[in-house]
């Protein structure tokens, strides 16, 4: 659970700049996975990768159709509220794929998202909107005197919410929470993406002539209709299919075997993922179903169907 005072704080600024703070807060869930990074340009190809490919996360584990007991016109409800919650510290980050990027410019970028607060003797101080650089500089209205410490700056690189996150790891954040077979999907989706250089090279060759404005119609378009989406020339079933192919080669080429070593790879743990580009279905389209089906619009059904 996140503190009071963190959480009072933050849905205040929300509130300020975008619609959906206290929507994103109470009324979304989602997956995340973390994973390492060993270089400097081993970081740059894998954000670059990971922030193109979100889009194909969000529509393989798109299940939030719903608000307020109705189709929402989204399969991926809560992607669409990450787009009006707030433009500093969200998004697909188009200077990500500037020559040049590296450690430096992820800084740049998060001394210059407007701060939420700091943490001090239990207690969480508002500085809603100021700039990290005046902290560093001991020039911070909410501390005046004060420069942060390493919690500090920790503590601020947790409040920015692009769609790859960047700390001492990496966070994949575009997939929605879903049923139990997909929490083990995603981090093999992406460990097969991402930790096999031969796959995270064929990803990036996938990924790497997409311009700024593909890669946001492609986020936009995959809350919408998830696998149905299609942006130009790119139709993301055809698109999720062979996305899927190269993580399915990144976990076969590490091997890790499993259950006493009877079980060969992890490629099993993308099964669920397989049969979805297989039907064209993901849960939200199971869930449509139903509701429009079998629950005859009574989505209170989906406690006693889908809960765990």
């Amino acid at each position: 659970m996140m503190p009071k005072g963190r959480y009072r704080l933050m849905t205040d600024y929300m509130d300020r700049v975008g619609t959906m703070g206290k929507t994103m807060m109470y009324r979304t869930c989602t997956v995340q996975v973390n994973l390492d990074f060993g270089s400097e340009a081993d970081m740059v190809r894998k954000l670059r990768v990971a922030l193109a490919l979100q889009p194909v996360a969000t529509a393989l584990f798109a299940n939030s159709p719903f608000f307020e007991g109705r189709p929402c016109g989204h399969k991926s409800w809560r992607s669409r509220v990450w787009r009006d919650l707030d433009p500093d510290r969200t998004g697909m980050l188009p200077f990500v794929f500037d020559d040049g990027f590296g450690f430096e410019a992820w800084v740049d970028y998060a001394l210059d998202v407007p701060m939420y607060f700091v943490y001090r003797d239990g207690h969480y101080i508002d500085a809603l909107g100021q700039s990290f650089r005046d902290f560093l500089k001991g020039e911070l209205p909410a501390l005046p005197g004060e420069v942060p410490t390493l919690s500090d700056w920790a503590d601020h690189l947790t409040t920015i919410f692009p769609e790859a996150r960047l700390k001492t790891f990496m966070e994949m954040r575009g997939a929605d929470g879903g049923p139990w077979r997909r929490l083990c999907a995603l981090p093999a989706f992406w460990t097969g993406l991402m930790y096999d250089q031969a796959s995270l090279d064929a990803a990036w060759d996938l990924v790497r002539g997409w311009d700024a404005e593909t890669r946001e119609a492609l986020r936009v378009a995959a809350s919408e209709t998830a696998l149905d989406a299609v942006v130009g020339d790119i139709r993301m079933h055809d698109l999720a299919r062979e996305v899927l192919e190269i993580s399915d080669a990144g976990l076969r080429a590490r091997a890790r075997r499993g259950a006493g070593g009877m079980i060969k790879d992890e490629t099993h743990f993308l099964n669920a993922l397989k049969e979805s580009v297989e039907s064209g279905q993901v849960p939200a389209d199971e869930l449509l179903a139903k509701y429009e089906g079998e629950w005859d619009g009574d989505l209170t059904r989906i406690y006693g169907e889908y809960s765990y």
